[in-house]
């Protein structure tokens, strides 16, 4: 758009983990040559955009295996950032243990939950014990801290890399397809112009618990022939009698078919909002994973 502010071409990105993170590695994938700023929770990411810490925020939403990202749902609406992107990230899980070590050797897996139940089968073929720990590269940090070649981890080659330790075995998880999308997040909105293909718009809206009401608020993205490629709904406060919704779409609010759905939506709902208008990534037309 016309006089919006855009996204540096080199700066400070911010992600929730430790180095080698799967998020750090999707920074700089996304955008190489930037400087990634590991941080212990989502809520430090965020704080660390909106204080101008970082340039921008490359936060986890939704994996192909795990379904979605709770904090970040809780997190997003509340930050004052928009969303001004999106990346997916393959998620390739390398079992790492430390030089000279071998697969015979090892006793006992270290990584994420998420990620633990993500290679069951390389567990009972190795007849591994399961170690749970907060974080797939802080498990390869600590295995590399034992120097111990009954301890081995499951994390990205990057944190491998980082730590010292080498790859015993590439991609033991379970499914050739987990891959996680991630939203880039700014301090700034930065839009693309109307009319352009491949534009996605989130949007966070309220309804009351009644009978009918997500049917009038989601009927005009029917009825104008907008595509809804993924809804999420979750409770307010710990509340049953009002739901909250986030909603991803294809299309531009200033484009004639997603405006009319949207003034439909307004209508209906008790609040509306929009998170971000931004580019859709190239994997969504190939399968590829790209920013």
């Amino acid at each position: 758009m016309s006089g919006a502010p855009s996204i540096p071409r080199t700066g400070i990105i911010a992600f929730q983990g430790r180095p080698g993170a799967y998020s750090d590695l999707a920074c700089r994938q996304a955008f190489p040559g930037w400087t990634t700023l590991p941080c212990e929770t989502f809520a430090d990411a965020i704080a660390a955009v909106h204080d101008g810490r970082a340039d921008l925020g490359m936060l986890a939403c939704e994996n192909s295996l795990a379904g979605r990202v709770p904090d970040i749902h809780a997190l997003l609406p509340q930050a004052g950032l928009n969303i001004v992107g999106e990346h997916f990230q393959r998620v390739e899980h390398c079992l790492l243990g430390v030089p000279g070590s071998t697969i015979a050797q090892a006793r006992r897996v270290h990584t994420h939950p998420v990620a633990m139940s993500q290679i069951r089968g390389i567990i009972q073929r190795l007849n591994l014990t399961p170690v749970v720990e907060f974080d797939t590269a802080g498990a390869a940090e600590l295995v590399a801290r034992w120097n111990n070649p009954e301890e081995v981890a499951v994390a990205s080659s990057l944190a491998g890399e980082l730590n010292g330790l080498v790859v015993l075995r590439h991609n033991v998880e379970d499914a050739a397809h987990n891959t996680t999308r991630f939203y880039i997040a700014s301090r700034d909105a930065v839009r693309p112009p109307p009319g352009r293909k491949g534009t996605m718009t989130t949007v966070l809206f309220r309804v009351r618990n009644t009978a009918g009401a997500l049917y009038k608020v989601l009927g005009g993205f029917a009825t104008n022939g907008v595509n809804m490629t993924r809804l999420e709904s979750y409770m307010l406060d710990g509340s049953f009698a009002a739901t909250q919704f986030l909603l991803d779409v294809e299309g531009h609010p200033e484009d004639a078919s997603l405006g009319q759905a949207l003034t439909e939506l307004a209508f209906f709902s008790e609040s509306a909002a929009i998170l971000g208008v931004y580019p859709g990534s190239p994997f969504r037309g190939n399968g590829e994973p790209g920013p």
